[in-house]
Parts: structure tokens; sequence; C-alpha cells
């Protein structure tokens, strides 16, 4: 959930920059749309997953992926019928797939201006897209093509977005948001992963289906394979989705763009932005330095938890000087 604002101190103009209202809008935008994206990707996974394993392991892996979502976990028996539910078509839910499209399809409704009809266009279509399914045993079945509708309309919103509009101070704030989004949804996931399944063990056959599902929840299965083998080893694993500077959905490449658009958008506006900056690079400085041994001696989930509580402390001082600053201190600039 975004955090309630000032509507005053939004709509306060910024000398050059841009209206406050209007970064705060664009961030969101990009966070929502990438945490749908992410889901997508997670719940079509566990689905198929879903189809080889005994009922009981199958809801081992439901309540993995509640934890990972960070979805409270109903009292009752795991239905997946109901979870998919929860998770893809509950407006109850602000983290459904559903929910997020049509909140970051809201925010970019109201700063129409500073964005392309392109991508206007691109996500109202992806919007009228998700909201005409219902939810149901035979949707399940069906499902695939829904997941995958979902991930390539979002890919095809950045790449419309990178194509057609101006990189400049907008640009970087959607460029954060989706970077910080994806930062937090990774550490969650892997640290989720970790701590239930040491990475320093040789995977047995019955874990073996929970490392490929880790490995395709990140869209990182063949990208795994071409770096190393087929062969999933656990250490090799987790140095690739927590360390590789390369791959789009690691989280060092995330913590990168972070810190990288930081540096940018201190540059294009007029506000001294030292403390999301000085957050963005004591952790882009531990990622780049770490290496996987010690991160797995120390303890791999204890690490991630410090990457989502350092993810949260860049978003708090993002706000505080970009989007709910107090105006007498901009007054008295």
């Amino acid at each position: 959930m975004r955090p309630p604002r000032n509507l005053f101190v939004r709509s306060f103009q910024r000398g050059a920059g841009m209206l406050s209202r209007v970064a705060d809008n664009l961030y969101w935008m990009s966070r929502y749309l990438e945490r749908a994206e992410h889901t997508a990707r997670l719940v079509d996974v566990e689905l198929q997953l879903w189809l080889d394993q005994t009922p009981e392991a199958g809801a081992g892996r439901w309540r993995f992926l509640l934890e990972a979502l960070r979805t409270p976990a109903p009292s009752d028996t795991v239905n997946p019928a109901s979870l998919v539910n929860t998770l893809v078509f509950s407006r109850a839910n602000h983290s459904s797939i559903v929910s997020c499209i049509s909140i970051a399809r809201e925010n970019l409704r109201h700063v129409r201006e500073q964005c392309s009809s392109e991508m206007w266009e691109q996500l109202n279509r992806l919007y009228l897209e998700v909201i005409d399914n219902q939810p149901g045993e035979s949707w399940i079945l069906k499902s695939h093509g829904f997941f995958r509708a979902v991930q390539e309309g979002a890919f095809l919103f950045q790449g419309i977005t990178d194509s057609t509009m101006s990189h400049g101070e907008g640009w970087q704030y959607i460029q954060i948001g989706r970077y910080v989004e994806r930062a937090e949804s990774m550490a969650s996931l892997t640290g989720t992963h970790f701590k239930q399944m040491a990475p320093d063990q040789t995977v047995t056959s019955s874990e073996y289906l929970a490392w490929v599902g880790l490995l395709r929840g990140c869209g990182a299965f063949e990208a795994y394979c071409k770096a190393y083998t087929a062969e999933i080893v656990p250490l090799r694993a987790a140095e690739f989705l927590l360390l590789n500077s390369d791959f789009p959905h690691s989280i060092r490449f995330s913590v990168d763009r972070v810190n990288a658009a930081l540096h940018l958008l201190g540059d294009l506006t007029e506000r001294q932005a030292k403390l999301p900056v000085r957050i963005a690079g004591r952790l882009r400085a531990q990622l780049s330095f770490s290496q996987i041994e010690e991160i797995l001696a120390g303890g791999a989930y204890a690490y991630l938890e410090n990457v989502r509580a350092e993810c949260s402390a860049i978003h708090s001082a993002l706000h505080q000087i970009y989007f709910d600053y107090p105006v007498e201190s901009e007054m008295a600039s």
C-alpha cells in the first residue's frame, strides 16, 4: 500500500523540477506494474509445479508463495482456486494482479500529459485484458495464457516507455520504482526459499522442483543454465540470483540501476538527494564486494532481510526528499 500524503505538499512546484504529485504517480505506477509482472510469473510457475506434486507438497509450495509475496496465509486448508482468486483477481488485496494493474493505470491516468500516448494505450489495453477474466476451476486450466499476457504486457510497456518517453526526470522515477520493487521482491522470494532450504547442500530429488521453481520464478532458469550448466548447484544458483551484475532480475543488477537513477535524478533536480544516494550506494557496495560463501556463512536469510530493509530505507528517503518534503523547507530554498 502507498503511504498517505499531504495533498498540498504533493501539488507544490519544485523550481524547475516536476510536481511532486507527478513524480509520486510515476514512481508508484512503475512499482505496481512491476509487482503485477512478478506475481504473474510466480503464480504461473506454482500452478505448473502443482500438477507434479502430492497434495501435501503442493500445499507447502502455496504457503511458500504466500510468504514470498508477503500475503497472509489463510487459517483453513490451502485451496489453489481460492488462493489464485486472492493473488490474481481480488480487489481487496491491493497486491493482486488485477489490483496492481488497476492502480498502475490510475496513477498513469493522472499524469498522462507527462507520458506518451503509446504508454497510455498499452497500459489501458493490458488493464482491459486482465479485467476481462473470471476466476474459476475452468479458468485455472487455461491460466498460462493469462499470465503470459500480463508478463508480456508489462515488458511491452517498459519497451514503449524507453522508446517514446524522454529520459529525463520523470523517466528516472519510473526506473527507480521498477528496480526498488524488483530488488525488494527478489530479496523476499530468495530469502523465503533460503530460509527453508540451505543453499550449500546438494540438491536431492525431492528438492529439485523447488530449485527449478525458484529459478523459473525469477525468470532465470535458462540464463542460469547458460552461465553454468543445466545441473542445479545451490551455491551457484544463490550467487547468480544475488550477485550477478548482468542478469536483469538479480538483486545486484536492480540495486545498480537504482543507484544510477538516483545519481542522475540528483543531477536533473535542484534538491540535495544525499540520503537515498548514500543508502543505495552502501547497498551497492555490499553486493559488489560480497562473496557468496561469506553471505551463506553469515546466513542467507538474514542477509536478504537486510537487503529488504535497505530497499525500504531508500523508498522512505525518496519520499521524504522528492514526494512528501515540508513546504516550508522548499519555500526557504
